[in-house]
Formats: structure tokens, C-alpha cells, sequence
């Protein structure tokens, strides 16, 4: 397969649409490229959530974003939640569908085990083969190819001997599959390696670089929090920062005018805050 990456002609900006806003949404219509949802949230069969997201389809172009496949994981991709994300697309019809390079899965009971989180992977060739496996499998699966997230992590392998960037590109490579560009985990990556906003900034904006053009089909934006004892937390709950906002400009004349969404999953402001930054981003695509 081969991903679907082009640049829109035109800037094209959407908003995570979460609970809060599912009203306020449908009834002001506000001017969006497309909407992202998590796509383990509509997995019932039937209900009022299914009823809201095919009320949105019809305002928006829909993108469905994952959280739960665990492509990374050594004990294999869960069928069920595959066939559930499979049926999922073939009602809904999105723009993209997306999931992140992690594991989540580990072994054990009868279905394995869960860890409800995005744990990071080695970058290793093992480590990329069966992330491929895994990537293929699903696309087959969905018939259509998929992006793949960067996480933020708080850990590290000792066993890496691939570079993260390169590490993307020989996924996509090898698969087909499109990169899900998170500048804010970048960033948050950079500053729990010590660096202060700037210098992270310029790290980020050197990963950036080591991107293949043409790979990255959307990016993600949002916020990030740093805690009294340093940690900075990729927590999705604030406006983007200007470090942030300067990566994603020189991922912007890098790569394009790149679909783009703005996150905001914990303190959920007023709609119109993730509006503003939605025009942001698009004055920057400009």
C-alpha cells in the first residue's frame, strides 16, 4: 500500500471533538477542515454515541484517532478490537485513521492483558519488524493505510540503536503507512531530556528534519504541563505553547501545508479557545 500524504491545497485545521462540545459543535457549525475523534469510544453497537458521530460526519470530514491497538506489542494485535475498529471505518468512512507507535498488550488470561496506556517501544530492528507486521496486518484488515503516532515517553530502552526519525522512515517505507507528527511530543520528549523550551525547540525542530517529505500525513498540537519536581507531562489540558507553535512552523514550510489538529483532552475549555487555536495553526499554514 501507499499512504495518502499530499498537502491539501488549503489549509486544512481541525479540533479534537470531545463530549463538551458535541452540542455546541453541531449547532454553531464553525468553519473546520475536520474532526478527530477516539475511535474506542463508538466501538457499541448502536446507542447515543454513534448517533452524535454520524451527526457529525455529515457536518465534518472525520478523522478516527486510536488509543488502544498496541501495535507495538510482542503479544500480537487483539482481533477483537481490530474487527470492532474494521466496522467502525466502514460506517464512518474517515478521512484518516490512526494509532500510535507503542505497546499496550502484554500477555496473559485468555485475551492478554491491557495496560490502558501508550508504552514506549525499542528502536531496534526487532522492534521495527514487528511494528510492521503488526501495521500491515491492520491495513489489510481496513483495506486503506493508516498513520502512526510518535509517543511521548518517560522512559527509554537501553537496547535502541536505531535514531527515532530513522526509525519512522523505514516504517513508512516498508509499510506504506503515513507519520502522525506530534510536535508537542517532541517538545515534551526534548525537555525531559534536560533541555530548557528553546533548546528543545531546536531538537525538535532537528527531528523534524530527519523526516522523510512526503511521509507525514497530519500533525497533532496541544499542551503540556511541567510539574514542580521538572517532569514535563504530555497532558493535553492547556493552550499550545510557543515552542510548540515555532516547531510546527518549520514542520509547516518543511512539509506543507499538512492537515493539522489541535488536542485538548483534560480541562476542556469553552469551545471557542480550541477554535482560536485552530486559527492559529491555519494563519500559519497561510
Amino acid at each position: 500500500m501507499t499512504a495518502n500524504t499530499e498537502a491539501p491545497a488549503t489549509p486544512c485545521v481541525g479540533i479534537g471533538w470531545r463530549q463538551p462540545h458535541y452540542d455546541a459543535l453541531l449547532a454553531e457549525r464553525p468553519a473546520l477542515g475536520f474532526i478527530e475523534v477516539h475511535a474506542e469510544n463508538f466501538f457499541a453497537d448502536g446507542g447515543i454515541a454513534l448517533a452524535v458521530l454520524d451527526a457529525g460526519r455529515e457536518a465534518y470530514p472525520v478523522s478516527l484517532h486510536g488509543v488502544g491497538l498496541g501495535l507495538g506489542s510482542a503479544a500480537g494485535l487483539d482481533g477483537w478490537h481490530l474487527e470492532r475498529l474494521a466496522r467502525l471505518v466502514e460506517r464512518v468512512q474517515p478521512g484518516w485513521v490512526s494509532d500510535h507507535a507503542c505497546f499496550a498488550r502484554v500477555a496473559g488470561r485468555s485475551s492478554g492483558l491491557h495496560a490502558a496506556d501508550l508504552l514506549p517501544i525499542p528502536f531496534n530492528d526487532e522492534s521495527l519488524a514487528l511494528l510492521a507486521r503488526h501495521v500491515d496486518a491492520v491495513q489489510r484488515r481496513l483495506g486503506r493505510c493508516m498513520l502512526v503516532e510518535n509517543i511521548s515517553a518517560y522512559v527509554g530502552w537501553a537496547g535502541d540503536t536505531l535514531a527515532e526519525p530513522e526509525f519512522f522512515n523505514e516504517l513508512t517505507r516498508r509499510t506504506g503507512c503515513g507519520l502522525l507528527l506530534d510536535v508537542n511530543n517532541l517538545v515534551v520528549n526534548a525537555r525531559n531530556a534536560g533541555l530548557a523550551p528553546e533548546a528543545a525547540a531546536r531538537e525538535a525542530m532537528r527531528w523534524v528534519d530527519a523526516i522523510r517529505p512526503g511521509s507525514v500525513g497530519e500533525i497533532h498540537l496541544a499542551g503540556h504541563r511541567e510539574r514542580e519536581d521538572g517532569l514535563v507531562i504530555d497532558d493535553h489540558g492547556s493552550r499550545v505553547r510557543d515552542e510548540v507553535w515555532h516547531v510546527y512552523s518549520h514542520a509547516i514550510e518543511r512539509f506543507g501545508p499538512t492537515p493539522t489538529l489541535i488536542e485538548w483532552d483534560t480541562e476542556v475549555p469553552e469551545l471557542d479557545v480550541l477554535l482560536a487555536q485552530a486559527g492559529r495553526a491555519r494563519a500559519l499554514q497561510r
